[in-house]
């Protein structure tokens, strides 16, 4: 999978974005500082588990993580793990850091943190590419159930 899968997908689904590029970042602070905004607006796509082929993707604002018992929760489900990056990238076609639900090798379910809002940086398909886009447009178009499944990062 790569960017062209990303804006294909986005194209298909008529949503208005930007692609970014820049370096190739060590982590979403770094990411956020090199696209020149705060780590909130950076939004992670996390693959989660829920059992045998059964995966589904979280929208996670890059200044939270995601609270295992509110998305338990919510799903009804006791247990939850998240995959290797091997099995990530074997679900979904992108290798972590790059992942997004836009033009995934498979359509999986996406829930997005409630606080997923404004304008958003996901992931786009290869490392130092982002989309900048519109929160409102991208749970629209991916069909993603919008709850609080997130908590504060722990500060040390």
């Amino acid at each position: 999978m790569s960017t062209e899968t990303v804006v294909a997908a986005l194209d298909a689904a008529g949503i208005p974005y930007e692609l970014t590029q820049h370096a190739r970042a060590r982590s979403l602070v770094e990411a956020a500082e090199l696209q020149g905004v705060e780590p909130s607006r950076i939004v992670k796509t996390l693959v989660v588990r829920r059992g045998e082929d059964d995966y589904l993707f979280v929208l996670v604002p890059g200044d939270r993580t995601i609270s295992w018992p509110k998305l338990r929760a919510l799903l009804g489900v006791s247990r939850l793990s998240m995959p290797d990056a091997g099995v990530a990238k074997d679900v979904t076609g992108y290798e972590r850091g790059t992942i997004t639900p836009f033009g995934a090798s498979r359509a999986w379910p996406v829930v997005a943190d409630e606080r997923v809002d404004g304008t958003i940086s996901l992931g786009g398909g290869a490392h130092g590419v982002g989309v900048r886009l519109a929160a409102d447009d991208a749970v629209r178009a991916l069909g993603a159930t919008v709850a609080d499944v997130t908590d504060e990062v722990p500060t040390s």
